[in-house]
């Protein structure tokens, strides 16, 4: 498993300002607002559909199915608990008194950055979860006029100017183009891609966020699920074992995201936008995988097919099918922390915990957090 000393050490780097290019300020957000894929979905996907998640999804943390695409908690929920805050809503989970004092999750899994199609995994994108949220935002205004009945269970009105937004969403756009495009034709389309981005950044903008936090794209090229497509000649493959030409369509859109939110921080001065490098986090560890504690570095933990991905496109971690005739379940390892991998498209809860301690060392944002820091995170994992 990933070395849990380690982790600790670098969580406990006292972490609380970031330098952004207009002005510093506290990171010490009263509200998230989230808005995203599968990366960060803590359960929109599965309430909107009626999917049902099956166990071993949830096994290590939730001991039980929690909407997220993982075996326990994802990056968002280690960063909340760095910041103090409970876990996240799904903005359509509506079961069981959801809370959103604290900030509410838009993103589902599948998501794109473009409008959905019919063959879309999610109708959720980013279009459409911006509209959730300004949808979002006048019904709390509307019921907080009413009075104080739901305070506890609705966002402060100021609450909507101090909040941090955070972004974690791409992935799908690039990864879903290469079923239909060539390199090139995918590269082509990525100022596309980010025009919808920065319509839906302004867009929020004007409701009021003046706090962004945007995570870029992350190694697709590793996941199992690309290996076993595109794959399949050793000449498509980099040294790690990664598909080249979807890595390469990565840090392209990471680069050209990069100067967006330059663009943006220059357009909005009054706002402080952060962007965080994933991509270099993740490659790192798959890079490093053995050092870092773990056993697998692209193989699925949770699949059927055994080594080398552990990965079939035709059955989903938990289910069981009639495959070639005979009836197959896709289960887990036995150590999830073993596996950066969880189910050939998500990261592990253990690969998930070594993001998030990577992203609270401040080094792989862009403006880096400042040096400044005025009090001690609350340590729970």
């Amino acid at each position: 498993m990933a070395n849990t000393n380690t982790f600790l050490l670098q969580i406990t780097t006292l972490f609380c300002l970031l330098f952004p290019v207009a002005n510093s300020v506290v990171f010490n957000y009263p509200a998230i607002f989230n808005f995203g894929d599968s990366n960060s979905d803590t359960g929109e996907l599965v309430a909107a559909l009626g999917d049902i998640l099956d166990l071993p999804n949830g096994q290590t943390y939730f001991k039980t199915p929690s909407g997220r695409f993982c075996d326990g908690r994802l990056t968002i929920d280690f960063l909340m608990d760095a910041m103090d805050l409970p876990f996240l809503n799904a903005y359509l989970d509506s079961i069981g008194l959801p809370s959103f004092h604290k900030g509410c999750n838009f993103a589902a899994a599948g998501s794109t950055i473009q409008p959905a199609t019919a063959q879309s995994v999610s109708p959720f994108s980013f279009g459409v979860q911006v509209a959730q949220f300004v949808r979002f935002k006048a019904r709390v205004l509307e019921l907080l006029a009413k009075g104080k009945r739901l305070d506890k269970y609705l966002p402060a009105q100021d609450y909507f100017q101090k909040a941090l937004y955070m972004f974690d969403i791409g992935q799908n756009d690039l990864a879903g183009a290469f079923y239909s495009k060539t390199l090139d034709q995918v590269l082509a389309s990525i100022p596309t891609i980010l025009i919808e981005f920065e319509t839906g950044i302004k867009a929020l903008y004007d409701q009021g966020a003046r706090n962004f936090w945007i995570h870029n794209t992350g190694p697709l090229g590793c996941l199992a699920q690309n290996v076993a497509k595109f794959g399949t000649d050793a000449s498509s493959l980099e040294e790690q074992g990664c598909v080249r030409k979807h890595n390469q369509a990565a840090k392209i859109f990471n680069l050209q995201l990069h100067a967006l939110t330059k663009k943006l921080q220059g357009l909005y001065t009054d706002s402080n936008f952060t962007y965080v490098d994933i991509y270099t986090i993740k490659s790192n560890l798959i890079a490093n995988y053995s050092k870092l504690g773990f056993e697998q570095p692209i193989m699925a933990c949770c699949g059927f097919g055994g080594p080398p991905l552990n990965y079939d496109s035709r059955i989903s971690c938990g289910k069981t099918k009639v495959i070639n005739g005979a009836t197959v379940t896709a289960k887990a390892c036995n150590d999830s922390s073993e596996y950066v991998n969880w189910d050939g498209i998500h990261y592990s809860e253990a690969a998930n915990q070594y993001v998030s301690s990577q992203i609270l060392t401040g080094k792989y944002s862009d403006p880096p957090f400042s040096d400044k820091m005025p009090f001690l995170l609350s340590l729970k994992f």
